[in-house]
């Protein structure tokens, strides 16, 4: 996430505190139109909720945030889809692990938050001759319609417990009968370490959580493990993750 800095106020021989200047951020960031630069003074305020990315800021920079390649889980665990499948991957970002999917011959649909990501997963797809759908959405109000998935694929889809626990029944719902979850997202224990994940402690996954929120899947594959992750700039070290494989019947 873009750091913001905060100028201390400078006082005149008044004693009257002169206007804040704030520096400009570092060229690759680019602020949201229409959002007033003095905004990010209340960040001064310790009692406000860490800010949540800027995704289209974030994927508009050169290259790939999180890389080309699959999330290892996905590429070790893809083998628990059914050939053939149509497959949902959540909070896709710029496609990577979408592609993977449709290279191994599925019918995969990405599905997130930002226009800028979703444009990226489309130009890695046609970069490699493969077909692949995508949707900007809100995964608060993304609808999934029940039975039509064959896997549903989740990896660091980060979002306020507020919003995690509907989508997830949705994501229960929206399975056929034998379709597979696969899911992986960092615990608790990885606020503060600085190798990725979100800043807001609410957004993190215990596997205690996820089974009270995924009832009706059954579990065959269920951890909370620490493993290396290297994923373009924002993933990269020691990592504390809780990986799941859940099927319904």
């Amino acid at each position: 996430m873009p750091e913001r800095s905060h100028a201390t106020p400078r006082r005149t021989d008044a004693g009257a505190p002169r206007p804040r200047a704030l520096r400009p951020h570092p060229p690759r960031f680019r602020l949201r139109a229409g959002v007033p630069p003095g905004t990010l003074s209340r960040m001064d305020d310790a009692t406000l909720p860490p800010a949540p990315p800027d995704w289209d800021a974030r994927y508009a920079e050169p290259g790939w945030a999180f890389g080309t390649e699959p999330n290892d889980f996905l590429r070790e665990q893809a083998h628990r889809i059914a050939p053939r499948s149509r497959v949902l991957c959540l909070a896709e970002g710029e496609g990577r692990n979408a592609v993977h999917l449709a290279s191994l011959g599925h019918d995969v649909t990405a599905v997130d938050l930002s226009s800028v990501g979703m444009t990226k997963a489309a130009l890695l797809a046609s970069e490699r001759g493969l077909p692949l759908t995508t949707q900007v959405a809100d995964l608060a109000r993304f609808p999934i319609e029940p039975g039509a998935w064959d896997a549903i694929v989740s990896v660091f889809a980060h979002v306020p417990r507020v919003v995690r626990e509907p989508l997830h029944r949705r994501v229960v719902a929206g399975l056929a009968p034998g379709g597979v979850l696969l899911l992986e997202a960092y615990t608790p224990e990885q606020l503060g370490r600085g190798t990725g994940g979100p800043n807001d402690p609410e957004k993190f996954m215990t596997l205690e959580r996820l089974r009270a929120e995924l009832v009706g899947l059954e579990f065959e594959l269920a951890r909370e493990i620490e493993r290396e992750v290297v994923e373009g700039r924002y993933h990269a070290g020691r990592s504390r993750v809780v990986q799941v494989i859940a099927r319904r019947a």
